[in-house]
């Protein structure tokens, strides 16, 4: 199942349409206060939300969802007529996994849906890896630092354990971007600068083993 919460009516329909006819299950709302509602009752695999919206904005929406333990890892498009730079960071910062600016293409955000829900699922590799004060287990999805729990994002978990299975390579921004995403990204785009910021803020000391790697990418351990 997929919310998408969106106030303007002939959006709503067209994603809904979409999103159907692609064989989703899918929900729209106008109003948070409905879209809060439906989630006591279910729990979507992937919520689609605007941000200018009545009641309270998108963004104080998500960052809800990220504070709660049951939906802390739902994959969360970011929807909005605002196109600038600094309205995608915040977006980004405050936990959305992607972002499109309005007006948009239907099998494109298909597309963007496929490939989060997609990388959304769990590959077990039976490994457990440990990158100085740092531990990353990817199964139970367990992340220690200075032998504290760490909470993430399901991107920011994402890109974390691409670093560390990769440890001791530089990963380029744009493999991460088709690692992770599983698109390309226009070059205006942050998304892994912003990702990697939040990443070693939660990872507070043990933050500083990724490397920015100048003109390239990101690296964990070794030289």
């Amino acid at each position: 199942m997929i919310y998408l919460l969106e106030d303007d009516t002939n959006i709503r329909s067209f994603v809904i349409y979409a999103l159907r006819s692609s064989g989703f299950e899918a929900e729209g709302f106008e109003l948070p206060s409905q879209f809060w509602a439906a989630m006591k009752k279910q729990k979507p695999s992937l919520a689609v939300l605007d941000i200018m919206l009545p009641e309270e904005d998108g963004l104080s929406v998500l960052r809800k969802l990220r504070d709660s333990s049951e939906t802390r890892n739902m994959p969360v498009i970011m929807l909005t007529a605002k196109s600038t730079e600094y309205d995608k960071v915040m977006g980004l910062d405050a936990g959305a996994d992607d972002y499109m600016t309005k007006p948009f293409g239907a099998m494109e955000l298909v597309a963007r849906v496929k490939a989060l829900l997609r990388r959304a699922e769990p590959v077990k590799d039976g490994k457990e890896y440990r990158v100085g004060s740092l531990l990353v287990n990817p199964d139970k999805h367990i992340v220690r630092a200075e032998d504290s729990d760490v909470i993430l994002t399901l991107k920011e978990f994402q890109l974390l354990c691409y670093l560390v299975k990769n440890q001791g390579n530089v990963m380029t921004r744009d493999q991460i971007l088709q690692e992770i995403w599983g698109y390309e990204f226009d070059g205006e785009n942050r998304t892994v600068d912003v990702h990697i910021r939040t990443l070693r803020s939660k990872l507070g000391a043990a933050g500083d083993l990724i490397e920015t790697v100048r003109g390239i990418g990101y690296r964990i351990g070794g030289k």
